[in-house]
């Protein structure tokens, strides 16, 4: 994702948190624990999305680095947060030659 994704995300997530954190994580517990959250108040459910969203893009870059993370973020249940959205690894598709 690049910087403008990264804007458009963070500009969905102060309307309304439980869209953004939807889009970086997914259908799961941090989208149910988010909009609990929000119900409860409007503040606390916007400070989980950013953080969501500080782990997802941080993860995100030191994948993309090249760098993996020691240990998975404190209260984030989505792999596709703790991974950056990077999944476990690529799968190499064999090559076959035809002689």
């Amino acid at each position: 994702m690049g910087a403008a994704s990264a804007v458009l995300i963070v500009l969905i997530t102060i309307l309304f948190p439980p869209a953004g954190v939807a889009i970086v994580a997914g259908c799961g517990a941090d989208l149910c624990i988010n909009i609990a959250l929000t119900i409860l108040g409007y503040i606390p459910g916007h400070i989980h999305a950013f953080y969501l969203e500080y782990v997802y893009f941080d993860r995100h870059e030191q994948a993309r680095e090249g760098r993996l993370a020691a240990r998975r973020a404190p209260g984030v249940y989505s792999d596709r947060i703790q991974t950056g959205g990077q999944g476990y690894g690529t799968i190499v598709q064999p090559t076959y030659s035809h002689n």
